[in-house]
């Protein structure tokens, strides 16, 4: 294929991709405001009118901010690489950074990186704004104060250059000095560091920017181990994320490996929910951690991390690749670059297969809390949840099944209400 076939392949997918989601986008806001604040049938006597008027006009200016956001920045992107801004940029890296061998490589390719991921927070910068402290705040979400925000985004620009350049610098070793399977070895080292990242977050990375503190002593606390121990489960312990500082939403998880795995609780969820309802979403997310679906997805992802450093070497000598995007010679943070703008729009059409493989597990999970900890009080949790999130209650069926990772609200009920009766 010719330079200009390449690139305009290109085009075409980023512009089929946004079209498909742009068209989903605009069937769920129109089916959300067709609605209106009405209740869906299976949940009257559960929702109120208000809380599902306050969920119908919060979803809907998610939306129209998403309308605005993603072709936006679609159209920034394609334009990049139609008019060569890519190869300019490329170029004036190369001018800057002016040295030999494989230490300039790397110095280069961190740069030019560097750069990209600067000016793609510089143009998100203005959505998330508006999302973090109008959107958010209207709604009577947002807590974040400018100082935690600020101190946040230096946290994580510090963090990113912690993990980012080893990694990378590791990447261009590999590269250049394991032969033929680079790719197969780096894969493997790659997917070890992933495991070992998932070890640690906990530990580590997540105390940067949160505080954890130990469930107090308590009846809540003893029933939780009690629930453990029945359902013979281990965790190193039960924490409490101070979530509130930043934002009034509530959840729950698990993270972390092995014997470092950790139950986590938003306060706001302690505070607002019964202890029967905390214990249904543990119980919830114990059933993931039994069915082992934590496993599944990240033996998964560690799949698809050998496939993208093999086509990461497939695509290595493809001179007209480099000349589609303007660049003037090969290189490693060049074919970085091209990889990531080409696997969105070239693996959109996946996107239905693992969210309806996510919502299997989210039943699943669902099903296990039902039996442990009761449907009654597993419903009242989800509903709950819904109620403090003002998530959609009404859904487009063809964009809940082609985005969502979550069984709808009534979906989960109906669905829970079988497996509770069994």
């Amino acid at each position: 294929m010719t330079p200009t076939a390449i690139l305009l392949c290109y085009v075409a997918l980023a512009l089929v991709d946004l079209g498909w989601g742009l068209f989903l986008s605009v069937l769920n806001y129109r089916n959300v405001a067709r609605r209106g604040g009405a209740v869906p049938e299976a949940l009257r006597g559960s929702v109120g009118a208000e809380d599902a008027a306050k969920a119908a006009a919060y979803s809907k200016a998610r939306m129209r901010l998403h309308l605005v956001e993603s072709p936006a920045l679609t159209a920034l992107v394609v334009a990049a690489a139609a008019f060569g801004l890519f190869g300019l940029l490329d170029g004036l890296v190369a001018s800057l950074v002016a040295r030999e061998g494989s230490a300039g490589a790397f110095w280069r390719g961190a740069a030019f990186l560097g750069a990209l991921m600067l000016a793609q927070w510089l143009l998100s910068l203005p959505f998330s704004l508006y999302s973090t402290f109008s959107l958010e705040k209207r709604y009577g979400f947002n807590t974040t104060k400018a100082g935690t925000w600020l101190l946040d985004l230096l946290k994580g620009l510090l963090l990113s250059a912690a993990l980012g350049l080893p990694l990378l610098y590791l990447l261009y070793a590999f590269i250049d000095r394991a032969g033929s399977l680079w790719w197969l070895e780096a894969a493997a080292i790659f997917a070890l560091i992933q495991l070992l990242l998932s070890l640690i977050y906990p530990l580590v990375i997540a105390p940067l920017f949160n505080k954890f503190s130990p469930l107090p002593e308590g009846s809540l606390s003893a029933r939780i181990a009690e629930l453990a121990t029945r359902l013979e489960f281990r965790v190193s312990g039960v924490f409490v994320m101070d979530s509130s500082k930043r934002t009034r939403h509530s959840n729950a998880y698990f993270t972390g490996l092995g014997r470092a795995k950790r139950i986590v609780l938003f306060d706001t969820l302690v505070s607002r929910m019964s202890e029967e309802e905390v214990l249904a979403v543990l119980a919830h997310e114990i059933g993931h951690e039994k069915k082992r679906h934590v496993r599944k997805m990240t033996a998964v992802s560690i799949a698809f991390s050998f496939l993208g450093f093999w086509i990461l070497d497939l695509m290595m000598g493809w001179k007209e690749l480099y000349a589609a995007f303007s660049f003037a010679e090969p290189s490693k943070h060049a074919l970085l670059l091209i990889l990531s703008l080409l696997s969105g729009p070239a693996t959109f059409f996946l996107t239905p297969a693992f969210s309806a493989w996510s919502r299997r597990h989210e039943h699943q999970a669902d099903a296990y809390a039902a039996r442990a900890a009761g449907a009654g009080a597993l419903s009242s949790a989800l509903i709950g949840l819904n109620r403090e999130n003002a998530s959609n209650l009404w859904p487009h069926p063809l964009y809940s099944f082609w985005y969502y990772s979550h069984p709808t609200l009534s979906e989960r009920l109906e669905a829970i209400g079988k497996a509770g009766s069994l």
